[in-house]
């Protein structure tokens, strides 16, 4: 049993991997491109996956293939009707990071809404120290409690944002496929409309993709705090890049981009000294425990595919 690790960078350096050695002879690579996956997984009984694509021109050739694991919840990197066709069988690794994603979500909130890099920066630089006043309020910062939390997409990760929020004393509203009881559920232009702060934990698919446009802009309130921690492609990034300039955005927070990294042309390069912004690469998921809770979930996968009751699979 051969199983190749193809980006195990993703996972961190620090995470001991050894465990999947139970099952098969390993073969692991800190990265592999696009073009590098098609030779490295041509012999491969398993792969593990984060986030290389997986299609048709990179599986074609790999003939031994039986089983994907995706290091992630979500799997919009791999082809699931090829596999399915393919016979190859998909798992994921469900709520493995929910409270992670949660707290990170939340932290970029208060930051946001309590300007606290440029309270740090006011005492790092030594103003405050030669401005002689006992205290500096500007710029000026508000509260969270009593206002409307806006949560688009309610899974693990959505319901556990909206108890941080309530418990600051926010309504929580949410805009979600099927409305379900204990949650003021809403449709999106009324989420648009009526929150001051919005987070967004819905998976990437066709209904979702691009759903916060220009228009869907336009119906938030002027200076709304917006914070995208599910996939970069939900948003219209150039859109949002306008209205943080304009200030119709007035605070935002992004962990995820449809290119990763991102680079010079991208448009929130333009905007990485903007005090109003905090972007973050991609770690949201990542604290230790999540990832250790990630890769035990891989090795949960194996174990019961090769057992012949299978579990967390995406291709049925």
């Amino acid at each position: 049993m051969k199983i190749v690790i193809l980006d195990y960078a993703t996972l961190g350096y620090d995470l001991d991997l050894s465990g999947a050695g139970k099952y098969g002879t390993v073969v692991k690579y800190e990265t592999t491109s696009r073009e590098e996956a098609p030779e490295r997984i041509k012999d491969a009984d398993i792969v593990i996956v984060n986030k290389i694509k997986m299609n048709e021109s990179v599986l074609k050739n790999a003939k031994k293939l039986k089983l994907i694991c995706e290091t992630a919840t979500g799997y919009d990197n791999i082809d699931i009707d090829y596999c399915m066709g393919r016979g190859i069988t998909v798992t994921n690794t469900p709520a493995y990071s929910s409270q992670c994603v949660a707290q990170v979500t939340v932290s970029m909130v208060c930051s946001l809404a309590t300007h606290l890099s440029e309270y740090t920066e006011c005492v790092s630089s030594g103003r405050y120290t030669s401005d002689g006043v006992a205290n500096c309020l500007v710029p000026v910062y508000h509260e969270l409690y009593g206002k409307t939390w806006g949560i688009i997409g309610y899974g693990n990760i959505g319901k556990a944002v909206g108890k941080i929020a309530d418990a600051f004393g926010c309504r929580v509203i949410v805009n979600k496929r099927k409305p379900e009881e204990g949650c003021e559920c809403v449709d999106l232009d009324t989420l648009l409309k009526e929150s001051d702060i919005i987070s967004i934990h819905c998976p990437l698919t066709d209904l979702t993709r691009g759903m916060i446009d220009k228009n869907a802009i336009s119906k938030m309130k002027n200076g709304v705090i917006i914070v995208n921690v599910a996939r970069g492609a939900v948003w219209d990034e150039n859109a949002i890049c306008e209205a943080v300039i304009s200030g119709k955005i007035g605070g935002m927070g992004c962990d995820v981009f449809t290119k990763e990294p991102f680079g010079k042309d991208h448009p929130f390069y333009s905007l990485l000294d903007n005090k109003n912004v905090c972007l973050t690469p991609h770690m949201a998921w990542g604290s230790f425990e999540s990832r250790t809770r990630c890769f035990d979930t891989i090795l949960s996968n194996i174990e019961a595919f090769l057992s012949n009751n299978p579990k967390n699979v995406v291709t049925k």
